[in-house]
């Protein structure tokens, strides 16, 4: 399986699962917590038939990735994902982010600009901003991340059950769009995950994104649920909309969290869409960095 190693922990190197397939201008998949690139099944078949190559990893204590006891704050994750990008040399990419891999590509295109980067997609991203301070009114109280925490140090696998019944409004599309056997699949994935990342990853939800949406200067997709009930529409999606100028926003009807599963057919369809629309060719840089 190939890695590629971004740190090291004690006497162990902190390696990085990915997969690259297909051919063609590269998309990048950035996971959502507490998932891995698995959770991308029904965009990675659709991309590559497309003509894209796709490049999806697992994020540091998720997946087949290494699960060291540190590093999960947005700066170490952006320098993760910047490590990737460079040892395979990608340019002219598309960052995609679900959830928490949103905070990826804004802290990422805040830092380190668009030289790689042709275009971003936010899909059910927590920027920009999800705590509720004095200036940030909007936001979420600090009170329900908290919660999140003591009930992940509790009883982790539990919680998870729970999760994933407000991740994908279970209780509206049980049986339809979600069946048992995914619900199965994404608890599994999730209980493999490091504990110690799952409950360290939860504090830096609360990073602030709105100096690095600012800086954003490539074209960019926002597609949200309006029924999303882990990271609620008004305070995410709509705000990130607010905050890049010229970015496309798409609501998803009814749409849970989990819309790359739900309906996945129309994130697919409006994700395809933006790929294929014509940008301004990218001004020469002296070097990649």
């Amino acid at each position: 399986m190939p890695y590629i190693t971004v740190g090291k922990e004690n006497s162990g190197p902190i390696d990085l699962y990915y997969e690259d397939h297909g051919t063609g201008k590269p998309v990048v998949l950035v996971h959502g917590w507490p998932l891995s690139s698995k959770s991308w099944e029904k965009q990675v078949p659709a991309l590559i038939d497309a003509g894209y190559r796709v490049v999806a990893y697992d994020r540091r204590g998720f997946g087949n990735s290494a699960k060291p006891t540190l590093g999960y704050d947005y700066d170490t994750l952006a320098e993760d994902l910047h490590t990737l990008m460079t040892e395979l040399d990608l340019a002219g990419a598309t960052l995609v982010g679900f959830s928490m891999g949103g905070g990826e590509v804004a802290r990422y295109l805040g830092t380190y600009g668009n030289n790689r980067v042709e275009r971003a997609v936010f899909i059910s991203a927590i920027p920009p901003f999800l705590l509720k301070t004095a200036d940030n009114l909007e936001g979420v109280k600090g009170s329900a991340f908290d919660g999140f925490m003591e009930s992940i140090a509790a009883d982790r696998p539990a919680f998870l059950t729970g999760f994933f019944q407000d991740f994908y409004n279970v209780d509206v599309y049980g049986g339809d769009r979600i069946s048992d056997e995914v619900l199965r699949l994404s608890w599994n994935i999730a209980a493999a995950a490091s504990p110690r990342g799952t409950l360290d990853c939860v504090p830096a939800w609360l990073t602030d994104f709105r100096g690095d949406l600012a800086k954003i200067d490539v074209p960019v997709l926002v597609i949200h649920g309006d029924v999303d009930r882990i990271v609620p529409f008004p305070a995410s999606g709509k705000r990130i909309h607010d905050a890049v100028e010229g970015s496309r926003l798409v609501v998803i009807e009814g749409g849970p969290h989990g819309i790359t599963w739900t309906h996945a057919g129309e994130v697919n369809r409006e994700l395809l869409g933006f790929l294929e629309e014509q940008v301004e060719p990218m001004q020469p840089v002296a070097g990649l960095s």
